[in-house]
């Protein structure tokens, strides 16, 4: 298994003076292994496809592979079509970057304009029909698709594997983020050990954990789908059996990248050091 970053684990330093080319530096000084590039609304789609080329040639010059470019995305649109050949854009940027696997978004929950029930189930058969159009070009770029368990809608592992056999192509799986989990009010580790044989890519990531019975932590505090409390913060420092997980994923044959995705609210670079260093033992300790 090989160590990762996404480069939104780097956002809240961003700015003039520190750039997404220090954090690819700062990304081969740890000796992680990869750097992994979130879109995040970095330039219009007009300069995108120039920025990202200067982004690959910035993990070239570092030795730095991109396993994975993740974006948006949202099939319950009511322009299904536009959609798709948006994101069918987005496939054309992770050839650009030579990444092997894209991380699209796949619904956020069911719209207003939905005729029918408001549940999950109703609309599955549309976000299936959308995301499989989408891998079925990806497959003929070389890139996989996935989704991640991330957005509340679809965040839960019975609601992804769901989505995973809808749309049945070969060529789709899963990001498992290891964390995102509770915000579904799930126990990660018997989550996991469900999506891991779907699993294209992984984020590592944890997790404080409050009961929603007891008082409102204060700022920095979310509630889960369930109205539970939580918290990102340093890998290894939550609630979340991170190296259990680890663990898991190597029982299972996985050899890809475990890529760190901090979203806490410690200082950024020394919760990236911290995280990375426990990430590397863990791993080494499996």
């Amino acid at each position: 298994m090989k160590t990762s970053i996404s480069s939104y684990s780097y956002s809240q330093l961003f700015n003039d003076s520190f750039t997404i080319y220090d954090a690819i530096r700062k990304t081969r000084e740890l000796g992680l292994d990869a750097f992994e590039v979130a879109e995040a609304g970095w330039k219009p789609d007009a300069e995108l496809p120039e920025f990202l080329k200067k982004v690959k040639a910035a993990c070239d010059a570092e030795g730095l592979p991109i396993p994975c470019y993740t974006v948006g995305g949202n099939m319950l649109v009511e322009d299904l079509d536009a959609e798709v050949e948006r994101l069918k854009r987005q496939v054309d940027m992770a050839v650009l970057l030579g990444a092997p696997v894209m991380r699209h978004d796949v619904a956020y929950g069911v719209p207003a304009w939905h005729k029918g029930p408001k549940t999950f189930d109703a609309v599955l058969p549309r976000i299936a029909e959308g995301v499989r159009r989408i891998t079925e070009y990806a497959a003929e770029c070389g890139v996989k698709t996935c989704m991640e368990n991330h957005g509340f809608f679809a965040q839960d592992s019975d609601r992804v594997l769901k989505i995973v056999t809808a749309v049945d192509h070969e060529n789709y799986g899963v990001l498992a983020d290891m964390g995102n989990f509770t915000c579904a009010d799930e126990r990660p580790d018997i989550a996991y050990g469900k999506v891991i044989p779907s699993a294209f890519h992984v984020h590592t990531k944890d997790m404080f954990l409050r009961s929603g019975s007891l008082p409102d932590p204060g700022d920095g505090w979310f509630k889960s789908r369930g109205g539970n409390y939580i918290r990102c913060t340093i890998l290894g420092h939550g609630d979340v059996p991170v190296k259990q997980c680890l663990s898991l994923l190597k029982q299972a044959g996985y050899e890809g990248y475990a890529s760190i995705e901090f979203e806490g609210m410690e200082p950024t670079m020394k919760a990236i050091e911290i995280s990375t260093a426990n990430l590397k033992r863990y791993i080494s300790e499996i």
